[in-house]
């Protein structure tokens, strides 16, 4: 008996490995949308046929997302001003004050989704960083010495 591999499509592991990762969990799941809209609005989706090769489907993300729905890590408020702004393409700016409510919970609700993602390998490099608004809250007082 022969131990050559069989002739066919390539393996899982070699296409996963010829894929590119998210930059981060926000990116992730503005994808995410963007796919799940436009399989609304009657598109099929089919993997590998992007511009880019990505490490996961959609329903992948939307996975991680409902266990953390189920583990009471994420609640619905959550889920809703991800949708509302995944729907729109963009992050809420903390800058506008009618959209600094919307922003908190949007940097809970990556913060949370971005662990599960980095360990399925969906999102790669360096984890998240906190913004200028963020800094200035951890920014801690000089101590004299």
């Amino acid at each position: 008996m022969s131990s050559a591999p069989r002739p066919g499509p390539a393996s899982y592991r070699t296409q996963a490995q010829r894929s590119v990762p998210f930059a981060s969990a926000e990116e992730a799941w503005i994808w995410t949308m963007q796919a799940l809209v436009a399989r609304r609005d009657g598109a099929r989706i089919l993997a590998g046929q992007g511009l880019v090769s990505r490490p996961c489907e959609p329903d992948d993300v939307i996975k991680c997302l409902d266990r953390l729905y189920r583990q009471r890590r994420i609640e619905l408020a959550h889920a809703r001003i991800m949708r509302i702004w995944g729907e729109r393409g963009e992050a809420p700016d903390p800058r506008h004050l009618k959209e600094r409510g919307d922003w908190r919970l949007w940097r809970e609700a990556m913060s949370r989704l971005d662990w599960p993602l980095r360990v399925k390998g969906i999102v790669d490099g360096p984890g998240p960083a906190p913004s200028a608004a963020e800094a200035a809250i951890l920014a801690f007082p000089a101590q004299g010495g």
